[in-house]
């Protein structure tokens, strides 16, 4: 997959990842204002984008960090 194919709401869940929340229910609130997506459906996109190369290509910082994050999660299991 080419960096052309990420597609404008992938971009969107990437950048919307790389700030920062004071809060959980801060960040539910202004997924669903400001991506128009339930909070469950923003982390599966954003979960999948984790194994995403174009992801990657577009983001490496953002991207890796989660990786670093979810596997941490994993081995917590």
């Amino acid at each position: 997959m080419s960096l052309s194919e990420l597609s404008e709401r992938d971009r969107s869940v990437l950048a919307f990842e790389r700030r920062s929340w004071a809060g959980a229910g801060a960040k539910e609130r202004a997924i669903r204002e400001e991506l128009g997506l339930t909070p469950t459906r923003y982390y599966q996109l954003l979960n999948a984008l984790l194994d995403d190369e174009a992801a990657l290509a577009f983001d490496p910082v953002t991207v890796n960090r989660l990786r670093r994050v979810r596997e941490a999660r994993r081995g917590r299991r």
